[in-house]
């Protein structure tokens, strides 16, 4: 059965959000753990809600964990919101033609670990309305130094993913590789991962494959944690993760889709930019 819009609407934003409790579960359960056989004191996320500044337009939740033991600065934002996209903004949008109003619900993730041998991982997903409808997102890795391994780790989980979901990984991962690509630089920023959009047909594939694009973000995360918790790093690899991390926050503030249109949308600053990384440096 074809579900209606309205329907359709309120079961992705209640999978946004019960996706945004569970990852915070897990990730809370691993800093909680770490800290505990370190013997330090356990970090716990804050939570914080927002408003558009119509109250009517919506809002969101983001939960912060920072100075973890684990996690130096993880993010988990969750917003459903609507309203009119700006005029010089919508020509970006598709659905906008005759019509600039909106509605959306998603959610976003960067996790940026304290030590340097664990990749920072990024995730979102959404649902968008315009006179149009569609699913997008998608997750990629960004490590600060090359392991083999945990590429192969990477690919392995997302061909599985797409191969259940009857989509094209090889088509995905090379819109993450062309989307994850800082233009002034020539490089990609990290190993990769995968991305999509406007997944306008068949509503109830699309979300099966949204909502296991999640489950699958949370196995890749503790899968790349878990392999290097306990390992040493040093100075260098430290300032080798900084320097990567300059490279992340030029990726967010120039090319980043979901930064444009949270400022484009009246979206609360803190959760827009919850994902820049605690502390970076360029050379």
């Amino acid at each position: 059965m074809e579900l209606n819009q309205e329907s359709q609407k309120k079961i992705a934003s209640e999978w946004f959000g019960f996706l945004q409790s569970k990852i915070c579960e897990e990730f809370q359960n691993i800093e909680r753990e770490f800290s505990k056989k370190k013997g330090f004191k356990t970090n716990y996320f804050l939570k914080k809600k927002w408003t558009k500044k119509n109250i009517n337009d919506g809002g969101g939740v983001y939960f912060l964990l920072k100075n973890g033991h684990v996690f130096e600065k993880v993010g988990v934002n969750q917003s459903t919101v609507q309203g009119l996209f700006p005029k010089n903004f919508k020509s970006t949008i598709p659905g906008t033609k005759k019509n600039n109003s909106y509605w959306a619900s998603g959610i976003s993730v960067v996790a940026h670990m304290r030590n340097p041998k664990i990749p920072a991982v990024h995730f979102n997903t959404r649902f968008v309305m315009t006179s149009k409808s569609w699913f997008g997102g998608g997750l990629d890795v960004t490590p600060s130094m090359n392991d083999l391994n945990e590429k192969k780790i990477l690919e392995t989980k997302l061909k599985r993913l797409c191969k259940n979901n009857k989509k094209n990984y090889k088509y995905y991962k090379d819109w993450c590789d062309r989307y994850f690509y800082l233009q002034h630089k020539k490089e990609i920023r990290g190993i990769g991962g995968i991305f999509c959009d406007y997944l306008y047909e068949d509503w109830q594939k699309n979300f099966k494959f949204i909502r296991e694009l999640g489950i699958c973000f949370i196995d890749i995360s503790k899968t790349m944690i878990k392999r290097k918790i306990f390992s040493d790093w040093s100075r260098k690899h430290k300032e080798n993760q900084l320097i990567k991390r300059g490279k992340y926050v030029e990726f967010n503030l120039l090319y980043d889709r979901g930064t444009k249109f949270g400022l484009n949308t009246g979206g609360n600053l803190d959760a827009i930019f919850m994902s820049l990384p605690p502390k970076a440096k360029w050379k």
